[in-house]
């Protein structure tokens, strides 16, 4: 089949790689060069830099102008494939292609519509995330899906989430693709009283909290990006928790144990030990390398 591929971030390369080998991507689609990570010059957006490594024509938008969508127009192509291209798509180019619009979403809708989907999985604690293959229709996620992957969601972060459901989703996506084009896909309309909005996270969110349980802290620092960092004040210095987990050191909340290489926080109803760190102006170390440069003591942390 002939499709356009709309996508950005590195979550969307596993399915334009996967797509590129089984179907002719006559067109890329992708938000243009921006400052990206650390660094200060202009960078192409993963899907761009991909796009070039596979020889595949690229539109950079921003938006969906007239030009934009008399190239696309013009593309002729059969179906509209779109993985977190991160722009709202008007209802003329989703009624462009004759075969429609699909999206890979990374949740198991209804749960998750909306822009953090993965990072909500793990802040309520729920069981699997997953990806889903939908319809794109003018109501945010709200479209029908034909298949559906998932992972269990315990112990990891939302990078490796993220990860894993980019590849996952791919090769749904491919087989979705397949039975779109012999007409065999079955739809399934979302159950609109079990729908839950995946907001983005604000910063605020993150902020470690010793009046909060230990797990709730934990599945912060899991969640963690560097957008929305998990951080506290430790000794009077802030620090971003990289890796964490449950411990059964009996602190009080707000108490700080540092013993033999080992850093434990306090929460309201148990600790944390700290695994991994960032503390500011510094480089990313291990618990114990930062525990060697803690003040012995009577020592305490809180929200930053």
């Amino acid at each position: 089949m002939r499709i356009v591929f709309m996508g950005t971030p590195e979550f969307a390369c596993p399915s334009l790689s996967a797509v590129s080998k089984a179907h002719d991507i006559v067109r890329v689609v992708t938000r243009p060069d921006a400052v990206r990570g650390r660094g200060k010059r202009l960078e192409p957006s993963p899907v761009k830099a991909l796009a070039g490594e596979l020889g595949l024509a690229v539109t950079e938008a921003s938006r969906m102008t007239p030009e934009v969508m008399d190239e696309l127009r013009a593309a002729k192509a059969d179906l509209c494939v779109v993985a977190a291209y991160g722009c709202i798509l008007p209802d003329e180019l989703l009624e462009m292609f004759p075969l429609g619009c699909v999206n890979v979403h990374a949740s198991l809708l209804p749960r998750w519509r909306g822009a953090a989907p993965i990072q909500r999985a793990v802040l309520e604690g729920d069981e699997l995330a997953g990806a889903s293959i939908m319809r794109v229709v003018h109501e945010l996620d709200a479209g029908a899906y034909c298949a559906q992957v998932s992972t269990a969601v315990a112990g990891k972060t939302s990078s490796e989430l993220l990860d894993e459901l980019g590849h996952l989703g791919a090769e749904a996506l491919v087989e979705a693709i397949g039975r779109i084009a012999d007409g065999t896909a079955v739809w399934t309309e979302q159950d609109e009283s079990l729908v839950t909005y995946a907001h983005k996270i604000e910063k605020a969110e993150m902020r470690l909290d010793p009046a909060d349980g230990a797990l709730a802290n934990v599945r912060r620092v899991l969640a963690s990006t560097d957008a929305a960092p998990a951080r506290c004040e430790v000794a009077g210095k802030g620090v971003r928790l990289m890796r964490a987990r449950t411990c059964d050191d009996a602190l009080a909340a707000g108490e700080v144990l540092v013993s033999h290489g080992r850093v434990a926080l306090g929460c309201a109803d148990g600790a944390l030990e700290v695994l991994d760190v960032k503390p500011d102006g510094k480089r990313e170390m291990q618990a114990s390398a930062w525990a060697a440069g803690l003040r012995a003591g009577h020592l305490a942390w809180g929200r930053i």
